[in-house]
């Protein structure tokens, strides 16, 4: 066992984004073996399966908290430890004989964790959250690549969906460096690759949690998705050339240079940033819907909006608030007009962002009294001139920053139009105008566009939201 030692339970709230992506409720389940281990150890747990939708795949989570008494022996911690996972694995067994036929991408996961009790604590309010954080100590612990294969004896490739197992700490704190859901699913991905070859190696291999995730930002894997959207954009016309930002990361990180890690760290600022913005805009939404008559259908509109917002990737959350963080850089005659900004997801080649940065004449065309009623008219006129025929999505911001004192702060408004899926014969016509357009060079790239960019247009049919404001 590595370095397993008790610590205080004082671990703050990571924003889990998981939320938004949740299929059903949780589902309390009974693991084999586990009533002999409460018997013998005077110990109680509670096993809850969470089945998440992630936009590249399922995420089946099993979360597994047993509850000791302060008294247990270091020994028997162990005796435990192993025990509860044997009983996961076995449970998790059962539960893929029984859905063979996936064949959606899934990845399982296992998040162990391990409380301290007092003889006193009643069972029945185990699972009662002031109970819980009453209890005040975790066990640390954390489970080496080798542990399997050493200690549980199992063979990780025996499984086309083989469980990957975390301690509650190691979980909370990958959680924090990814900070997107999707990071987390390649991020998953790439930990079973190295599983798999720990597997087939001689070579022991101690590395911590912490290491592998270290690797894993450090893995061309990062940038992959960003560098194909990338291509994909210039092919489509909507940039001429390579994102300067984006060839400066992958250089750095390809040469091992030490602005890596700098970027690596603009990166999570900028996620956790992003995840900020978006909590309050999707915030923003919500006390729209609670006072809408149509809540059953508005409220299944918030939950799509939420996972479209969320699922952007690392790259992906910088550039967009790097573009935010551009505004108060601007002249000062720009801001005062108002301006808009393209800008494509690097996550997703089927979501386009159109930023609208209000402007500070009343009546101006980019004016926040002009720009905030036409939000969802604006997102379908970009989707009918946008020439790309992956795309899904059109997200409006209507951006306000507000001087108070020395402070600023920024409101923004949020429209998110789903855009159907073209035809055939709608690809046809977005071939044709791309060839046209890169036949056709006679107009200089400019930083900020009109709302009439870009010029390309074609047919697209548009999926009506509800006509409301928001």
């Amino acid at each position: 066992m590595s370095n397993s030692t008790t610590v205080i339970s004082d671990w703050g709230d990571v924003d889990n984004e998981l939320a938004c992506y949740l299929h059903a409720d949780a589902i309390e389940i009974v693991l084999p073996n586990m009533p002999e281990l409460e018997n013998t150890y005077e110990a109680k747990y509670d096993a809850r399966y969470y089945d998440y939708r992630l936009p590249l795949g399922k995420l089946h989570l099993l979360e597994l908290v047993v509850y000791l008494l302060y008294s247990i022996s270091s020994a028997n911690v162990e005796t435990v430890r192993r025990t509860a996972v044997k009983s996961a694995l076995a449970w998790h067994k059962i539960y893929l004989s029984n859905h063979k036929n996936n064949q959606t991408p899934t990845a399982n996961v296992l998040v162990f964790d391990i409380q301290f009790k007092s003889a006193s604590t009643k069972a029945h309010n185990l699972h009662d959250k002031n109970v819980q954080d009453g209890i005040g100590k975790r066990f640390k612990h954390g489970f080496a690549p080798r542990y399997f294969m050493e200690d549980l004896i199992i063979d990780i490739s025996d499984s086309l969906q083989p469980l990957q197992i975390f301690s509650w700490h190691d979980w909370h704190s990958l959680l924090a460096a990814l900070q997107t859901p999707c990071e987390l699913w390649r991020f998953l991905a790439y930990r079973l690759e190295q599983l798999q070859h720990t597997a087939s190696s001689p070579v022991s291999s101690s590395e911590s949690e912490d290491k592998i995730v270290t690797q894993f930002l450090n893995s061309p894997a990062l940038f992959a998705p960003a560098i194909a959207i990338d291509n994909a954009l210039i092919k489509y016309g909507l940039q001429h050339e390579p994102n300067s930002a984006l060839i400066a990361m992958t250089l750095a990180q390809k040469n091992h240079s030490t602005t890596a890690q700098m970027y690596q760290q603009h990166m999570v600022q900028a996620a956790i940033l992003w995840s900020q913005l978006s909590t309050q805009m999707i915030a923003a939404v919500n006390e729209k819907l609670v006072a809408s008559k149509n809540k059953d259908e508005l409220g299944l509109t918030f939950a799509q909006w939420q996972q479209q917002i969320l699922d952007e990737s690392l790259f992906s959350c910088h550039e967009l608030v790097r573009t935010l963080y551009r505004h108060p850089k601007q002249e000062q005659v720009l801001q005062k007009k108002g301006y808009v900004v393209h800008q494509h997801s690097y996550e997703s080649l089927g979501r386009h962002y159109v930023l609208i940065f209000y402007g500070q004449e009343s009546e101006g065309q980019h004016s926040k009294a002009t720009i905030q009623p036409n939000l969802s008219k604006i997102a379908q006129d970009v989707a009918t001139r946008l020439p790309v025929a992956e795309l899904h999505h059109i997200i409006v911001l209507g951006i306000d920053f507000i001087t108070e004192a020395e402070d600023t702060f920024i409101d923004i408004d949020l429209w998110i139009q789903p855009v159907a899926a073209m035809t055939q014969r709608e690809r046809q016509l977005t071939k044709q105008i791309q060839r046209l357009h890169q036949q056709s060079q006679n107009h200089d790239q400019h930083s900020h566009h009109s709302l009439d960019e870009p010029e390309n247009s074609k047919a697209r049919q548009i999926i009506q939201e509800p006509k409301k404001n928001l």
